[in-house]
């Protein structure tokens, strides 16, 4: 039997001299192996496809994490910090509408986790690394780049969630990458980890029969050694097989 097709998310990324639709290999190889799909890598290019014709192809989406942030106006308000990404905003926020519309899997991580709250109607907070009222989310400025995922702290799984049914325990150690995180969860969202200083790092839904799923840290990161991560995939392949 064929496997699922799990469409990927790609950014629009200066490569040399030249933009290119982009997507770390860490992403795509961990969904390959650990949910056990194929994948086609879907473009963020909204002036030449649309949303409406790639969603019939696939069978479940994957919305990356990414250096780009979700553009301020999305969610009313104004400013804030660079890079942006308004090619993958637009692809993101009319596909997160078009598979909820097919009752097809949407999964997020990171930036994904964030742009579905967006598309839902919720907002963002873009402080995360730097807050009276939170801890840090975020490695220092001065590390290098393998360092910066080494900077984790707790969650705490809410009890009954899809999360805590599938790890059967009541929080796990997350790496935590990342400067903005969830201002207001768009209604329809149901809190599946909190940090402990009550960010919301993982959230659930079932809009439409849409089965979602997206968390704010990253289980792509050396995943073939750390089985806590590989569940969050097996969540995945199971969501595309009609099991979750």
């Amino acid at each position: 039997m064929s496997r699922p097709v799990l469409g990927v998310i790609a950014c629009n990324r200066m490569v040399g001299s030249e933009v290119a639709q982009a997507v770390m290999n860490r992403y795509i190889r961990a969904a390959m192996t650990y949910a056990n799909v194929a994948a086609l890598i879907i473009p963020s290019l909204p002036d030449l496809m649309t949303a409406a014709e790639v969603a019939p192809r696939i069978d479940g989406i994957l919305l990356t994490g990414s250096p780009s942030n979700v553009a301020t106006r999305l969610y009313g308000e104004d400013g804030g910090d660079g890079p942006f990404d308004d090619g993958r905003d637009e692809i993101a926020m009319s596909m997160v509408d078009r598979m909820i519309e097919a009752q097809k899997p949407v999964f997020g991580i990171c930036r994904g986790f964030q742009e579905i709250n967006v598309a839902l109607g919720g907002t963002l907070r873009r402080d995360t690394s730097a807050s009276d009222d939170l801890i840090r989310h975020h490695a220092a400025d001065d590390v290098d780049f393998d360092a910066m995922f080494d900077h984790r702290h707790p969650v705490a799984l809410v009890d009954g969630g899809v999360l805590s049914s599938a790890y059967a325990k009541d929080a796990l150690d997350v790496n935590s990458v990342h400067f903005q995180g969830i201002g207001t969860l768009a209604d329809g969202l149901t809190v599946e980890a909190r940090a402990p200083d009550g960010l919301v790092e993982a959230y659930s839904a079932q809009p439409n029969g849409a089965p979602l799923l997206a968390v704010q840290w990253h289980p792509e990161w050396g995943t073939e050694n750390d089985a806590d991560s590989q569940t969050y995939f097996h969540l995945l392949g199971k969501a595309l097989r009609g099991a979750l």
